[in-house]
């Protein structure tokens, strides 16, 4: 098997697995305990906050587990609806926002909110422009902007320094869903004072059910979830000990891969990866910005090659990708983030996202480089001329 779908979700690193291994075994205590064992795995906790606070260059302090990237969103969000309230307030996000950052917004809009989706350029990056000028005529205060670091499905890198200054500037508090950045690149929130930023463990070797949320110190902030007072009264319920055990040992692992070579090699696999398919292979395109965008990710279309077709292909060869999102798999209208990029709908039904990560090899990359040109050619080849790409859709 090779895995190239890794912005969907990544391997558990074997070193988090052991990590995490006493906390499901002979730790097995209730860290709000009074007893010693307890207060050792309470520990344990405090250890893997300092691990994902390192990671973004925020205080312990500043770090709130939640069980995965959508809640993380969903409570900065609803807070901050919350906090500005219905009455002459805006919302300010992305046409290219995940869904866990687009259905919130679609709730507060129900219910009152003037709610401004900003488009992106032909590259997928934000239009900062009309980004600004939607806060215009709007009260200190009254408005709140959340815009992803970088997109799920392209990978590009959204301009969230600027973004988040516009915001600043303008008495505004400002939020970030940086599930698919955090662990791939550099995430510095001092460097870009965000108030509230997203996490999710399972994009970067940490496993699937745990996430965290930075609030930075200072910011308001009221919990979603109310009960034993858990996370400094911030997010009730009993601690997932194993898995925020996993999540700071992933986290550890990240920083040393971005400050040593590892992420470069990963960005040289991809670029290796994608130039032999540019070159090699007839009517593939690259979509979105080729420089500001994450190391581990490429976005294809293959004219004329249906991406249901080619990811049943490349499945039976044991090649496994997405076509664009994960969570949009299986639904036949085009990406939202495809269309907002102005791709045409006939070469975003073509198009298939491949992100690698550190466990991809050299070998996996030439082999499946193969793969997909082998299927490639035998989608257009059973073609008529005329008819347009097989499809595997009804």
């Amino acid at each position: 098997m090779i895995y190239l779908d890794s912005n969907a979700t990544s391997q558990v690193h074997p070193d988090v697995v052991e990590a995490m291994m006493p906390y499901l075994t002979e730790q097995y205590f209730n860290p709000s305990s009074g007893y010693r064992a307890g207060k050792k795995v309470k520990a344990a906790i405090e250890t893997a906050r300092e691990q994902v606070a390192a990671l973004i260059n925020a205080a312990p302090d500043e770090i709130v587990f939640t069980g995965c990237g959508t809640e993380s969103n969903n409570m900065a969000l609803k807070w901050l609806s919350r906090l500005v309230g219905r009455k002459e307030s805006r919302v300010v996000t992305g046409q290219i926002e995940h869904s866990a950052v687009l259905r919130p917004c679609e709730t507060f809009e129900a219910v009152g909110f003037d709610v401004a989706r900003i488009g992106v350029g032909e590259t997928g990056r934000l239009d900062l422009a009309a980004y600004e000028s939607a806060f215009e005529g709007i009260t200190s205060g009254k408005a709140f902007a959340s815009i992803m670091w970088a997109n799920n499905e392209t990978g590009v890198i959204q301009p969230i320094a600027q973004a988040c200054e516009i915001a600043k500037k303008n008495g505004h508090a400002f939020h970030t869903d940086a599930i698919q950045a955090v662990g791939k690149i550099p995430v510095d929130v001092r460097d870009v004072p965000v108030d509230f930023l997203s996490i999710s463990g399972h994009k970067f070797h940490a496993p699937k059910g745990v996430g965290a949320l930075y609030c930075r110190s200072g910011a308001r902030f009221e919990p979603m979830i109310r009960g034993g007072g858990q996370e400094a009264n911030r997010r009730s319920g009993t601690e997932n000990v194993a898995y925020i055990v996993g999540l700071g040992k992933a986290a550890e692992l990240a920083k040393s891969a971005l400050e040593g070579s590892e992420m470069a090699s990963v960005q040289a696999l991809r670029d290796r990866f994608e130039k032999r398919l540019l070159t090699e292979l007839e009517g593939v395109t690259r979509n979105g910005d080729p420089e500001h965008r994450t190391p581990n990710v490429t976005h294809l279309s293959f004219k004329d090659c249906d991406a249901g077709a080619m990811l049943i292909l490349l499945d039976e060869k044991g090649v496994l990708c997405s076509a664009g999102s994960a969570c949009m798999t299986g639904k036949m209208q085009p990406s939202h983030v495809q269309m907002a990029m102005g791709i045409s709908q006939t070469a975003a039904k073509t198009s298939l996202r491949l992100s690698l990560s550190t466990f991809t090899t050299a070998e996996d990359v030439d082999v499946a480089v193969d793969i997909i040109k082998a299927a490639a050619e035998k989608i257009r080849s059973i073609q008529s001329p005329g008819v347009g790409p097989v499809s595997v859709y009804s």
